[in-house]
Formats: structure tokens, C-alpha cells, sequence
């Protein structure tokens, strides 16, 4: 029994340690690239040329989804004046129903004109490959920001995979928020000229927007917290650091905030946006 045991140790140990080599080798070994054949979604990278007070996107992405997992592959261009920039919103979708902590989420901007467009920090997948948190640790994507309408991001996961999407706003001055815009605008162009990894722990969706929020407003977060690894409690967390805009306790807030109901519904609408916040934005 003894030696059995200790074999089994050694086994252990010894699978541990390739692990760990293996790890060590693609950190060490493997250079981020632009130049794969990349999952068609992730394909095209959005161009951002900034001048003045204006910011021209080019390949927002809105793809329009069908049953049996087809789309049509759309992308349009738009030039953005800063100033129009009102407000910000923090998208979050937990992926399971009984388990709050694998979650993807993202920033949606809103405009002047009632528009909104999406930002959603992604592992840039080739063809072939899906997301898995273990080989997110280990170099296997490039990190992405995906300019998207909300159709399509928000459409995708709460009526395509039936997914819950909360859709909180977010409690900041307008000039934090114009910043804020121009900040992932800019970080969005770096990575299209300068790949990285994408990263689990350190550099995925939540972390990115946790660095950016960081920058404009030290104060408004604590230090590093564990809910930025389980992204499916970054809403308890904005909600302990008083980010989101209500007044209403986190239960009564998810409930609120909750599109699904919404969003089936909406997907024709030129509004779409406003008609899926209109309990928190007035619209009947």
C-alpha cells in the first residue's frame, strides 16, 4: 500500500511538473501574432483614427444571427464627435445559471442621437478553437477588442445562447466618461498594430476594464479583488464601490437590469437600445 502511494505521489508530481514546463515554454517561446487564421467573427479588427474632438471607427461589428448558429457577416463605419458621448454601461452574462462565476463582460457607450456601441475585450480565437479558462492561462489566444453594435453582442448571448445579460449604467461625470471612450478607442488601435495575449487571470475582459477604470478614477475601486476572476460578481463588486447607477439593493438591481425579457423583441428596432433599458431609461 505504502509503495503504491508513493508512486501515485510520484506520478503526481512528476505530471505537475510537464504542466508546468509546458506552461513555462509557450510563456517563454511563443510571440503574440496578428497573422492566424482566425474564426470569422474575430477576423476583422476594428481601425480607429483619432483627430480633434473626433473619433472615426471603421469595422463595427453587427453581425445578424440565425438559427442552427449562421449569421451574416455586417460591419459598418462611423465617425463619432466626443462630446456626443453620454453615457456608460456595464454589460455583464454570467454563462451559467447555477453558478455565477464564469461570466464574459463588457462596456456599452450611449450617444446624443440614442445609439450605443459596444466594446467587448475577447481571446481572439482561430478557426477551430473554443474558449477554455485553462488554455487562456498558457498563451493559447490573442486578446481582442471587438467594436460591435449592441445588436449583435448583446443579441448574440441573450436570445442566440440564452444567456443572461444584465445591462447596469454607470454612475460617473461625463468627462470621465468621454475619457473612458478614448482611452479604449486608443487601446483597441494599439492591439490591432501590437498583439498580446489574452490571459485568464491577469488580461481578460474584466481586468481590462477594471485597468481602465483605474486610471481615470484611483479612488473608485479597492485593490485587486477575487471577483475580477470570477467576472460573474464583478456587479456586486462595481455595486459595493457605488458604480452602479441605482438605487435599488444588487438583488432588485438584477432583477431590473435583466434585457432577456427585452431583447427578443427589440432586435428590429431602430432603438434597440433605448427598448431594451426602457425601465431604467423611461421608455414605455
Amino acid at each position: 500500500m505504502k509503495n503504491t502511494l508513493r508512486l501515485l505521489g510520484r506520478f503526481v508530481l512528476v505530471a505537475l511538473a510537464l504542466v508546468m514546463l509546458f506552461a513555462a515554454g509557450r510563456w517563454l517561446f511563443i510571440s503574440p501574432s496578428l497573422d492566424r487564421d482566425w474564426k470569422v467573427e474575430h477576423s476583422i479588427l476594428p481601425e480607429i483614427e483619432m483627430e480633434g474632438r473626433t473619433v472615426e471607427v471603421r469595422n463595427i461589428r453587427n453581425f445578424r444571427y440565425h438559427d442552427a448558429g449562421e449569421f451574416d457577416a455586417n460591419y459598418y463605419d462611423r465617425t463619432f464627435r466626443i462630446e456626443d458621448v453620454e453615457s456608460v454601461w456595464f454589460v455583464l452574462s454570467p454563462f451559467r445559471d447555477n453558478w455565477r462565476g464564469p461570466a464574459h463582460s463588457f462596456l456599452s457607450f450611449g450617444f446624443s442621437d440614442s445609439t450605443f456601441v459596444a466594446v467587448s475585450v475577447e481571446a481572439r480565437k482561430e478557426v477551430g478553437e473554443d474558449y477554455s479558462i485553462w488554455k487562456g492561462l498558457v498563451h493559447n489566444y490573442e486578446l481582442l477588442y471587438v467594436i460591435g453594435d449592441e445588436r449583435d453582442l448583446i443579441g448574440l448571448r441573450a436570445d442566440q445562447w440564452d444567456d443572461d445579460v444584465f445591462v447596469y449604467p454607470i454612475r460617473a461625470r461625463k468627462e470621465q466618461i468621454q475619457e473612458l471612450f478614448v482611452a479604449m478607442m486608443r487601446r483597441a488601435q494599439k492591439l490591432s498594430e501590437s498583439p498580446e495575449f489574452y490571459n485568464t487571470a491577469s488580461n481578460n475582459c474584466t481586468t481590462n476594464i477594471y485597468d481602465h477604470v483605474r486610471e481615470l478614477a484611483p479612488d473608485a475601486w479597492g485593490r485587486f479583488d477575487w471577483r475580477l476572476l470570477l467576472p460573474g460578481y464583478a456587479d456586486e463588486l462595481a455595486f459595493e464601490n457605488g458604480i452602479i447607477d441605482t438605487e435599488l439593493d444588487l438583488e432588485g438591481a438584477r432583477r431590473v437590469f435583466r434585457v432577456n425579457d427585452r431583447v427578443a423583441t427589440a432586435l428590429e428596432d431602430p432603438y434597440f437600445g433605448m427598448r431594451i433599458r426602457r425601465t431604467s431609461a423611461g421608455v414605455p
